[in-house]
């Protein structure tokens, strides 16, 4: 089971894992073992996240989700494959956390009376600093 929060919970039986060979440091070891992780979740079919969650997460991540609706995430940080795996669902659970919450709409305010004071006043002195800056002109 896949614990995001309290809320959110996924079977594993959701998730499909396949194993491939690993690139990086191991020597031998990574020409004999398939210790990399590649686990396949169907988002648009889960029926484990609420629906608005689902849709956030399809939205933020819609660059990585494939023709099927499907998220692939691998790992190959560690020398073997159940390491490999729980890095997959750490990852996968990082995801989902930072689209679990839902966002506070921003509600815009007015400037205040002080701060656009300070801008004019600092545009007027720019402005005055570049003119100092022109040569004279003299009229006969």
């Amino acid at each position: 089971m896949l614990v995001v929060n309290d809320k959110i919970q996924i079977p594993l039986s959701e998730f499909a894992f396949a194993f491939a060979r690993s690139g990086g440091p191991g020597g031998q070891n990574v020409n004999k073992v398939n210790s990399k992780a590649i686990m396949r979740w169907e988002v648009a079919r889960t029926q484990s996240l609420p629906y608005d969650v689902k849709a956030r997460f399809m939205e933020k991540f819609a660059s990585r989700l494939t023709a099927e609706n499907e998220i692939i995430v691998t790992s190959q940080k560690f020398r073997d494959q159940n390491r490999n795996v729980d890095d997959c669902l750490e990852k996968l659970r990082a995801m989902i956390e930072s689209v679990a919450q839902k966002p506070i709409p921003r509600t815009p305010t007015k400037p205040t009376y002080s701060s656009v004071k300070k801008r004019v006043e600092k545009k007027v002195a720019l402005s005055q600093k570049k003119k100092a800056r022109k040569a004279p002109i003299f009229d006969d």
